[in-house]
């Protein structure tokens, strides 16, 4: 079984000594997601980024994505997406996903754009009380319509470089989780094929 881990970063992407950074070099075979234009933040672009970067590897990888800021945007869109893109019943693409310090779609214009009933894979938020980006009110409140769990950090700003984030190891705790869960997933779905029924 082949997972990976998917980096999507937000605007101007994440410099060398932002926690995104660090953890891509925690995981062989991790990948980041490459904007054509990092500083517009456009959102269907962004999400067809990540689903051109997914077609460029092997149909049958398990991805687990890690996004910050407008990469959770991109992200929910992209999920949101995904079930009417050529091509998907053939590729297991993304099963789980962390997204931290989410920027806020009021800010971009793009609430409308991004799902309003669950995400469709096992997801956990972290949100900040003072995030700049985000109120921590409605990084709840986003958590709650798509279903993922909430983990509010306290008063630790947009959890970035600038907020103090390099080395994170709650960040790679989460993955370590998602994957194991992943693995413990395939083992079961292994052990017990799932029958096919027939209408009589």
């Amino acid at each position: 079984m082949s997972i990976r881990v998917l980096i999507v970063p937000g605007l101007n992407d994440s410099g060398p000594a932002h926690w995104q950074t660090w953890l891509q070099t925690q995981y062989r075979g991790a990948v980041r997601v490459k904007q054509a234009q990092w500083d517009r933040p456009e959102l269907d672009a962004w999400a067809e980024r990540i689903e051109q970067t997914l077609a460029r590897h092997a149909s049958d990888t398990t991805w687990i994505a890690v996004a910050h800021s407008f990469g959770c945007l991109a992200l929910a869109r992209h999920l949101a997406l995904r079930s009417s893109l050529p091509g998907l019943a053939h590729r297991k693409g993304i099963q789980a996903a962390l997204m931290v310090a989410p920027a806020d779609p009021i800010k971009f214009g793009v609430s409308s754009r991004l799902p309003a009933h669950g995400l469709g894979i096992p997801s956990t938020l972290i949100g900040s009380e003072n995030d700049p980006w985000m109120p921590l009110e409605r990084a709840q409140f986003w958590a709650q319509l798509w279903g993922t769990r909430f983990q509010n950090l306290g008063e630790v700003g947009h959890i970035n470089t600038e907020s103090g984030f390099g080395p994170w190891p709650l960040a790679r705790f989460k993955v370590d989780q998602m994957i194991r869960d992943q693995q413990r997933q395939h083992r079961l779905d292994r052990a017990h094929p799932m029958e096919l029924s027939y209408a009589v």
